[in-house]
């Protein structure tokens, strides 16, 4: 995008301020558009399990109007703080888990080039800024006033730090596989057939990514181990004290990192932005013996970005079946799951991996996949939008 300005005769500083405006919309739009989208779904997870039928009069038979109809509500509600409340840190503590999980998509790329900052150590980024998020939950759990919203503080701050450990230990395997911390490129490394997919790398990998999917859904506060919420305990736990517009960015962070976990854990073992099939290399799209119109590469960053998004999306309504499905663990379960459970586990699939790769890099089905030191092609956006074939070599 920057280049595409460039070529209109505006000045770097300006066309680089636009690009970054542009994106930050785009990405706020994904956090805001999905969390209506997402707790619409969840409404309806939940009554399918339940065997009952969900939202059905706000927008139509499928109710689908119903969580726009729930935030405008928010909105109109009066905005409350106890009387011993720290005004300060109260109200500003759902922006700042609002802003680590927004700030985390920075990274998060949705498609071969389609990312607001390409990083070369994208994966180390989005889990630190993620993990940033705890720390709006501690100040409204410490501002509010309230036992039961600092219990639910202190319960999150425990869980979120334990869970860390076992968490990068999960990421660090793709990491090792495809030799590199930019998601861009451990993307594009599983580029080809879904047997190209680290998911199917090794058993190890395969082991550690279940891992992960535990480790995600403990690291976003969701059920079973929604132990800073426990409304069977803690009332609503952090935020019980909260309503309206503040209570509503709570929600958003938790559904944007609920997207953010699931979109990493597609990019580092489920093909990023490729399909199980290479559709386009099949098509022709691909670009290789011949020239590539601007039209099919940015018909290929679609399919791309369409992929992506669709595995992320599924893994949202995983953890939605979860939580509907199994029930809340005690503090102490949810802590031994971690220390006795993920942690070695993760560990000893990580050294596996390490040897498995060590002896055998191809990976378990090499006959399928993209012959070792293949020139591989890829487009850049250059002035004026053309696009500007870029090779590397595997």
């Amino acid at each position: 995008m920057v280049e595409l300005l460039l070529g209109f005769g505006l000045p770097g500083w300006l066309a680089w301020t636009v690009a970054a405006l542009v994106s930050a919309a785009l990405i706020l739009n994904v956090i805001a558009v999905g969390a209506l989208v997402f707790i619409w779904a969840e409404r309806k997870v939940a009554a399918r399990i339940q065997d009952r039928l969900g939202p059905t009069r706000t927008g139509g038979k499928f109710g689908w109007l119903q969580s726009l109809a729930d935030g405008i509500k928010l909105l109109a509600k009066e905005d409350l703080m106890p009387d011993g409340a720290d005004g300060l840190l109260f109200k500003i503590a759902p922006y700042v888990s609002f802003c680590a999980s927004f700030c985390a998509f920075i990274a998060l790329p949705f498609a071969f080039d389609v990312v607001a900052q390409r990083l070369n150590v994208g994966v180390f980024f989005v889990v630190a800024v993620l993990g940033l998020e705890v720390f709006g939950v501690i100040l409204a759990g410490y501002a509010s006033a309230s036992k039961w919203s600092l219990f639910g503080a202190m319960r999150e701050a425990a869980q979120v730090v334990s869970y860390e450990v076992p968490l990068g230990m999960c990421v660090v395997v793709p990491v090792m596989l495809a030799g590199t911390m930019d998601l861009v490129t451990i993307g594009e490394k599983q580029a080809g057939w879904f047997t190209n997919w680290y998911l199917f790398h090794d058993p190890f990998t395969f082991v550690i990514f279940w891992v992960y999917v535990t480790c995600a859904v403990a690291s976003v506060n969701r059920a079973p181990f929604d132990l800073a919420e426990a409304e069977s305990e803690l009332v609503a736990g952090f935020h019980t004290e909260y309503s309206g517009l503040r209570w509503s960015f709570f929600f958003m962070a938790e559904y944007g990192s609920m997207f953010l976990v699931s979109g990493l854990a597609a990019v580092l073992f489920l093909g990023g932005w490729n399909g199980p099939v290479p559709l386009a290399e099949l098509l022709g799209w691909s670009g290789r013996g011949g020239d590539t119109s601007a039209f099919l590469v940015y018909l290929v960053r679609l399919l791309g970005l369409v992929n992506l998004v669709g595995k992320a999306t599924i893994g949202v309504l995983f953890m939605m079946w979860i939580r509907w499905t199994l029930p809340r663990l005690r503090i102490d379960q949810v802590m031994t799951t971690c220390l006795k459970y993920c942690t070695p586990i993760a560990a000893a699939m990580f050294a596996g991996a390490m040897v498995w790769q060590l002896l055998l890099p191809g990976g378990l089905l090499p006959g399928w996949g993209r012959p070792a030191g293949e020139i591989r092609e890829g487009w850049l956006e250059g002035p004026g939008g053309s696009p500007v074939r870029v090779a590397d070599r595997d």
